[in-house]
């Protein structure tokens, strides 16, 4: 995995924290019942800093980017920027809005086919009134890759490669100037070729610009590749997080160690029983035990904390630069 590896710099434990998420909670009407699509995260991005949420599919990595970029509320608890809380009024919002941006997976999808790629990235800087328009629209295609920039002004959608598309997202994103990206799966609908050239750009971005980003993804192998520090997410809660290479060499939450196990170098797969829970339902004591190999195996039975996966809530873990899980088992081996 090493030999793969061409991320970031490690990160200081001193970097100040840009973006946070505390203590936040967001449920969800569901058939009656309340979906805990967040429950109880705590996450923070530091200045200059990429960190990645990996996770299956539903477990709330999504709901927690969208709630990170003001476009969902909060239950409870708070999203904090530069120190601050989030405000929720029109006001507060297209100002935050500058600062932090979202990326969104599926390119042919956020843009419109009959705008050019100048409106498309245009769109930003009009709808808060900045002024250099051109210059702005310019600078931002250049930034993103795409250069001469005039030579794509008058190009649509239908016009460009899957990875010119993702471009143009990007220089949609860059053209506020903002301090933190939101890429959410930003290679995903991409061809393996064109993926490496991305998350190479936004590398750049941050050595550049100082540019933060999360990175959410259900690929391990994207946020070894791109990120310092990465944040393991299952049915709402982080259930383990800490430097990227600390993580993914010597992960310790067996649901970490079930994902990375996919890897093509991975010595064994793991493959885990049943669906992740429903939400509306999430079962007492560690919320992962149902599918647990290590429970499964004996081996939790084993170290004596078998009664206490099924039964015993665990801390959610807090916003710290160390490496961290919430399991019961691992805290008899570390």
């Amino acid at each position: 995995m090493t030999e793969t590896r061409t991320a970031a710099e490690e990160v200081g434990t001193t970097r100040s924290a840009l973006l946070e998420a505390r203590d936040l909670h967001v449920e969800f009407a569901s058939r009656g019942r309340r979906a805990r699509a967040v429950d109880g995260v705590n996450l923070a991005i530091g200045e200059g800093e990429i960190v990645a949420l990996v996770g299956e599919s539903g477990c709330g990595k999504t709901t927690l980017a969208r709630t990170l970029l003001g476009l969902e509320r909060p239950t409870s608890g708070e999203v904090r920027y530069d120190g601050a809380g989030l405000g929720y009024t029109t006001k507060a919002l297209r100002a935050y809005r500058r600062q932090v941006q979202l990326v969104l997976q599926d390119p042919t999808g956020s843009l419109n086919p009959r705008h050019t790629v100048y409106e498309a990235v245009a769109e930003g800087p009009r709808i808060h009134g900045l002024a250099d328009e051109r210059d702005i629209v310019a600078t931002a295609l250049s930034r993103a890759g795409l250069r001469p920039p005039e030579r794509f002004f008058q190009r649509y959608p239908h016009e460009l490669s899957g990875g010119q598309r993702q471009r143009v997202v990007i220089a949609g994103a860059l053209a506020l100037n903002p301090k933190v990206l939101v890429a959410d799966e930003p290679v995903a609908s991409l061809d393996a070729s064109v993926r490496g050239e991305i998350l190479a750009l936004l590398l750049k971005l941050r050595a550049e610009l100082g540019l933060s980003a999360l990175v959410v993804t259900h690929d391990l192998g994207l946020a070894w590749n791109i990120a310092d520090r990465v944040a393991v997410m299952y049915l709402g809660r982080i259930v383990e997080s800490g430097p990227v290479e600390q993580v993914l060499t010597a992960p310790r939450h067996p649901y970490t160690q079930a994902l990375l196990s996919v890897l093509p170098e991975s010595p064994e797969r793991i493959v885990l029983t049943g669906e992740p829970p429903d939400p509306t339902r999430i079962p007492g004591g560690c919320r992962f035990h149902a599918r647990c190999q290590v429970l499964a195996s004996g081996k939790a039975a084993e170290a004596g904390v078998d009664g206490r996966c099924r039964s015993q809530l665990l801390d959610i873990l807090p916003a710290v630069p160390d490496a961290q899980a919430a399991c019961h088992y691992a805290e008899t081996v570390s």
